[in-house]
């Protein structure tokens, strides 16, 4: 029985299905169908080649994305997945509950990990113990550039000493590389690791462990890697590490789609894989299967003005579609006086409210529609307020679970 034949891929995505063995990256542009090649690649590697769900490794980029991919392996195999299919930062912390010890960092397997929030609110209390001996600016403005500053240096692997002279030019570079190192402590003090710390440890532990590091390398026979241009040298050294041995490694991303570089991802990776893996295989999904002509003519005639790209055209079968309209103007109160009356004229054509989106950058900037549509009377509903995790009722009871757990967390 040939498998292939009943695996819905077009050509390209078959083809990069196929290349099981040695490096390969696939360049794919927007709705062009990588979930589906990711999926169909796992369904092949099990069910034709006979590879052992534990010997696979599937890396995305968000608990959404990983919860999708789960769901949609499970249909194929018709069986629960045994498949490890995360997060990257998710699969730190399940490597470094098991083995952090071995880094001997003062810090042990009942690590809290720490949010953003929690993160501030220690360096917070740091900056207000020290604030009777003037030794920091309990300013909010620098608790800001000093949470930037820690991420920043994690995201580059750079250590306090190399990081120091990067940021040299600054005019309080001491006060922040103080804060910093002493920011580090408290997460010690606390048994704590951030969300960047996750990255840093494993990579150290990777490095540094040889029997861990051949442990991991042995095991994950096939690794493959989705949002592959969202990854920051911390991951993509990880990820190389993993795949040391096998080196049968596949990774999914479009240089074209790189919008985190504001948090350390680094597009240059892309390029970097191709000249770390010799022989590497580089294939272009190019089909879109999700938008208009208009809509692909408009991104392609703007997107090819980017340099530092691998050229790639997307077209479609889709109808032409509806003209893509832009619109500039002088002022946000301008902007939404004009999205109103347009969600008026789109009612007046018969169009439903609840098929009418507005979407935008920040929640803090719905205020000024929120205020045109009460003037015009028009109901709305806003999404993406307080996440689950972020209710007050939440976020105490959580406390109370990490203390049990944690008697150390002082946060």
């Amino acid at each position: 029985m040939n498998i292939t034949n009943n695996i819905e891929l077009n050509e390209a995505q078959k083809k990069a299905m196929l290349a099981t063995e040695g490096a390969v990256l696939v360049t794919a542009g927007a709705g062009s169908g990588k979930t589906r090649l990711l999926t169909q690649r796992i369904f092949y590697l099990v069910n034709k080649l006979s590879v052992p769900q534990f010997n696979i490794l599937a890396i995305t980029f968000t608990n959404k994305a990983s919860r999708e991919m789960r769901e949609r392996v499970e249909d194929l195999l018709d069986d629960e997945c045994d498949i490890w299919i995360s997060t990257i930062h998710s699969m730190c912390a399940t490597i470094l509950r098991q083995h952090i010890n071995n880094l001997q960092i003062g810090i042990n397997n009942h690590f809290t990990i720490y949010a953003t929030d929690d993160s501030s609110k220690l360096l917070r209390t740091i900056l207000k113990q020290s604030s009777t001996s003037n030794d920091f600016n309990e300013d909010e403005n620098f608790v800001k550039q000093v949470m930037y500053h820690i991420s920043n240096m994690k995201n580059k692997d750079l250590s306090f000493s190399e990081y120091s002279k990067e940021i040299e030019d600054l005019p309080n570079q001491k006060d922040i590389v103080k804060a910093m190192q002493a920011y580090q402590q408290g997460l010690i003090e606390n048994n704590a690791l951030d969300f960047d710390d996750l990255l840093i440890y494993t990579r150290k532990l990777l490095s540094e462990n040889e029997n861990t590091r051949e442990y991991y390398q042995k095991r994950f026979k096939y690794i493959l890697v989705d949002e592959f241009q969202d990854t920051n040298i911390v991951q993509y050294n990880i990820i190389k590490l993993l795949a040391g041995y096998h080196k049968n490694i596949f990774v999914v991303g479009d240089e074209d789609q790189c919008i985190y570089g504001w948090r350390g991802a680094n597009v240059e990776n892309i390029k970097n894989f191709i000249n770390d893996y010799e022989n590497c295989q580089v294939f272009k999904l190019e089909q879109n299967y999700r938008c208009s002509q208009n809509i692909l003519e408009l991104a392609n005639n703007l997107i090819q003005k980017n340099t530092e790209r691998i050229p790639k055209n997307l077209y479609t079968s889709n109808q032409k579609g509806k003209p893509v309209i832009f619109r500039s103007f002088n002022s946000d109160k301008e902007e939404a006086e004009y999205v109103a009356r347009t969600i008026l004229q789109l009612q007046n054509e018969g169009i439903e409210l609840k098929d009418i989106a507005v979407l935008m950058r920040l929640n803090a900037l719905s205020r000024n529609f929120e205020e045109k549509f009460v003037l015009y009377n028009i109901p709305y509903s806003v999404y993406g307020g307080f996440k689950f995790f972020d209710r007050l009722e939440i976020k105490i009871m959580v406390a109370y679970l990490r203390f049990l757990d944690n008697p150390n967390d002082s946060i």
